[in-house]
């Protein structure tokens, strides 16, 4: 008797050891994802791919708005003395320049869907509220060419100081990004104006003009080769360089926001880019030359580095 109730109960445990090891071989395939049923909703999402995000940089705007000073209202391009917005490499239709705009929407959209807004002597500390008035059109890119009239004053002591600059142009970018978070910027570097007095100082003609005010901090006495004169010249070359500077820091700090990498600054322009009246604001050919830059740098998979 006692021999069969140890057989019985031998068995008993063995039967026991064998369900308890299905038991935990199966809880051991589901913690496993083996061939037990997934989860609700699993079997959807593994085969679903996720949705692409939304890029941060649209390579083909819909729509653009200028703010700036001269040299996107074409001043002198066209005649002496006056804006000639038609050929602004922003924003103006006309053929000789194909500018950003039309680049981007083509001739008849960009008549529609351009607005220029750039001043003629404006300086930095007039952006915000031209940035006021550019979003009232709810442009889907904005450009942004400034900062040579902040150098350019009657001495180097006059010129806007650097933490003034930066300021306006934060204050500009903000406004914008209050209004309309995901409308895009374009900025370009301000140009070398040493290269400008460089071109210009072998020209009679040049010489005579910029005798009339032509941003005298680096121009006047173009043939002047003095210590002090020599120091003048630098003491702006500096300053641009200071405001390129902010310009690229400010910029990078907005995901929306491409700076040219300072390419306007370090085109290797001549006299054929600059006006035949006054050897300073582009020419027509000169403004053809900063819409290409506009347009490599806005339609680029990435930013310039």
């Amino acid at each position: 008797m006692e021999r069969d109730r140890r057989r019985h109960g031998g068995r008993a445990r063995a039967v026991l050891a064998v369900v308890a090891a299905v038991v935990l071989g199966v809880s051991g395939c589901d913690a496993v994802g083996g061939d037990a049923p997934a989860p609700s909703g699993t079997e959807a999402k593994q085969g679903r791919p996720s949705p692409s995000p939304t890029p941060l940089w649209d390579t083909r705007p819909g729509s653009v708005a200028a703010v700036g000073d001269s040299i996107t209202t074409g001043f002198d391009a066209c005649g002496v003395l006056s804006d000639c917005p038609e050929v602004s490499w922003a924003t103006g239709t006309g053929e000789q320049v194909d500018s950003l705009a039309v680049r981007l929407l083509g001739r008849a959209k960009a008549a529609d869907r351009s607005w220029n807004h750039a001043v003629s002597g404006a300086r930095m500390a007039d952006l915000p509220r031209q940035m006021d008035r550019a979003v009232r059109h709810r442009p889907e890119l904005v450009t942004v060419l400034i900062g040579a009239n902040d150098a350019c004053r009657p001495t180097p002591s006059a010129m806007t100081p650097v933490e003034e600059f930066r300021a306006d142009f934060e204050d500009a970018l903000r406004r914008l990004r209050t209004a309309l978070p995901k409308t895009q910027v374009y900025v370009a570097s301000v140009p070398d104006l040493k290269r400008l007095w460089s071109q210009g100082r072998t020209s009679e003609t040049a010489r005579q003009v910029w005798k009339l005010g032509i941003c005298p901090s680096m121009l006047a006495e173009p043939e002047a080769e003095d210590a002090a004169a020599v120091q003048r010249r630098e003491t702006v070359r500096q300053r641009v360089e200071d405001y390129n500077r902010v310009l690229a820091e400010v910029c990078a700090e907005d995901r929306r926001c491409r700076h040219d990498g300072g390419a306007v600054h370090d085109f290797r322009f001549g006299t054929r880019q600059l006006s035949r009246w006054d050897y300073f604001h582009p020419s027509v050919d000169g403004q053809a030359r900063l819409a290409e830059i506009a347009h490599r740098t806005v339609t680029a998979e990435k930013p310039v580095t």
